[in-house]
């Protein structure tokens, strides 16, 4: 071991008076690195001006003084400058960083090497040590390292977020309290885990990872809302936030996600969405049922003056007729609606014809289309489609898509009606050259009270219930229904599949549909009708109707 406090006495001459001189005129005037010689034992041979910059010693106050000196107390504990010497005499150098002092006592971080200077035959002669002075980036450094270290605390404290990293390729890299506490995993189970295991198998199928990392490093960020899954397959609605983290020399070091549980949130907005649809539902329906009011009253106007022609009488009598049919579509789509909704609704299933169904329903809406200069064509295959359905409600879904697209063609417009099968499925077609559909409404053009675009120059009424209507009555019968559009003005298509009955099989083969009931003759003298109404005008108003028609003899009960 070297002696720490330096053997007193003058240095030795290290190098010849030639090299000295040389080595005094190159480094004497460096003042960014302290640059000075130590003899074998360790003890200052040469100062220059760095050093004396960087030190506060004048050369007469340092030299010949072990180089100790510089160390602080805990470094001089551990025999730190023995050890220096001690490896650069046996490896040729050493290279360290640490606090050195300077003559005032304060401290400086120093960058330290020290290099071994030998004779030719291996005698060590001293050692040559270049100090330089790298406090400000130290400084840096540990303020840097605290703001990282408050913030990881910071972060790792938050309970109500889930805040955590994912790598480049999307798996999660770390883990706060807030993450564990929303997802349920812990820190152990969840990192290296690609961040799509918190996503539902809908969200999966439609790529939304991926998506959501593509648009992070398109924009830098990305925000989306949708539901979420935790560990124990609960969801939860989210508010997520990815952000893309990159180096400064803009290399990508992963993403920063933070997630909000907005399901509170989500049941509240749903709410007021309800009770909007509701307010409007309900206005719309008043609007939908006081319409039809106006020509009824004035067609019974014209029907009890007396100075009416048979062809006025006639007129007013089909108005009056076509508004109580709308209004009576108009309430039988609210009951079966309201029946479905309560479970129930009955369909009465047979084994029917598809074709004669489609046939039906177009032949319906004919006059309409052509009452509106609407180009109306139908495309069947030459062979009957058979499956099993109710025809009612068969019929029903053909009348409310054709409604739907006359309503919303303008008048010399295209309707298209299309009917193929294949061994397993029928499709049914309806498409139009209307309005078209916003894309962001496809998905929700089924939904209960969502109508499409109304403009001024289009007097059509519904309550945005027929679409829903149409939807429920295919999946009672196992099939679905979708809508296409290429956007607004472009007209729009709806497609209803259907499962088929195999032509093996033969509708004979199948559940019988039910026997019609034998009606009585007409006019059957011996046939009485009780009716019973709390409606007074309603009971005696089919009571004349069953007398005229039918010539029963009736009773009534109010």
């Amino acid at each position: 071991m070297l002696n720490p406090s330096g053997p007193e006495g003058a240095s030795p001459n290290l190098q010849s008076p030639d090299a000295d001189e040389h080595f005094r005129d190159v480094v004497e005037d460096i003042q960014g690195y302290a640059i000075f010689l130590l003899d074998a034992a360790g003890r200052v041979a040469s100062w220059n001006t760095g050093a004396q910059r960087l030190k506060g010693y004048q050369a007469e106050e340092i030299i010949g003084k072990y180089f100790s000196i510089f160390y602080p107390p805990d470094a001089l504990q551990r025999g730190w400058p023995d050890y220096e010497l001690k490896v650069a005499a046996q490896v040729g150098s050493f290279v360290d960083e640490g606090w050195r002092l300077r003559k005032d006592g304060s401290r400086f971080w120093a960058n330290v090497t020290i290099t071994a200077l030998k004779l030719p035959n291996g005698t060590l002669r001293g050692f040559l040590k270049i100090t330089r002075d790298l406090t400000e980036r130290k400084q840096a450094e540990e303020a840097l390292r605290q703001s990282e270290e408050r913030f990881r605390l910071l972060v790792e404290g938050v309970q109500d977020y889930a805040v955590f990293m994912l790598d480049p390729g999307g798996h999660v890299a770390s883990w706060n309290v807030g993450a564990e506490r929303l997802k349920g995993y812990s820190r152990q189970e969840i990192l290296g885990k690609h961040f799509s295991i918190f996503y539902p198998p809908d969200a999966l199928a439609a790529d939304k990872p991926a998506w959501e990392l593509r648009k992070a490093l398109e924009y830098g960020r990305v925000e989306d809302e949708g539901w979420r899954v935790r560990k124990d397959g609960t969801r939860f609605w989210a508010n997520v936030v990815i952000t893309a983290i990159y180096d400064k020399e803009r290399v990508l070091q992963g993403f920063g996600k933070v997630t909000r549980d907005m399901t509170e949130r989500r049941k509240i907005e749903l709410l007021q969405e309800t009770d909007r649809q509701k307010n409007e539902f309900l206005a719309l329906l008043a609007h939908e049922l006081r319409n039809p009011l106006a020509p009824i009253r004035n067609a019974l106007h014209i029907l009890g003056l007396p100075g009416a022609d048979a062809l006025k009488v006639e007129r007013a009598r089909l108005m009056a007729e076509r508004q109580v049919n709308h209004m009576s579509t108009l309430l039988d789509d609210l009951v079966d609606l309201a029946r479905i909704n309560q479970g129930r609704f009955e369909v009465h299933k047979e084994v029917l014809d598809l074709n004669s169904v489609v046939n039906h329903a177009v032949e319906a809406i004919q006059p309409g289309c052509d009452q509106r200069k609407q180009h109306l064509s139908a495309n069947f295959p030459p062979h009957p489609i058979w499956v099993y359905g109710d025809r009612t409600r068969l019929e029903q879904v053909i009348g409310n898509l054709l409604s739907n697209a006359t309503k919303y063609t303008d008048p010399g417009g295209r309707i298209w009606v299309g009917v193929d099968a294949t061994e397993t499925e029928v499709k049914v077609r309806v498409q139009d050259s209307g309005i078209g559909i916003e894309p962001m409404m496809l998905p929700l053009i089924f939904n209960l009270f969502v109508q499409a675009e109304r403009r001024l120059d289009r007097s059509v009424g519904g309550l945005g219930i027929g679409l829903t209507l149409v939807r429920q009555l295919v999946e009672l019968h196992g099939g679905k229904v979708d809508a296409f559009s290429p956007g607004p003005g472009k007209g729009s298509e709806f497609v209803v599949r259907l499962p088929v009955v195999s032509n093996k099989q033969g509708p004979e083969q199948l559940p019988p549909t039910a026997v019609a009931a034998t009606a009585q003759p007409a006019g059957s003298a011996d046939v009485r009708m009780l009716i019973v109404d709390d409606n007074v005008d309603s009971a005696d108003c089919l009571a004349m109707v069953v007398q005229l028609l039918q010539g029963y003899a009736c009773q009534i009960a109010y």
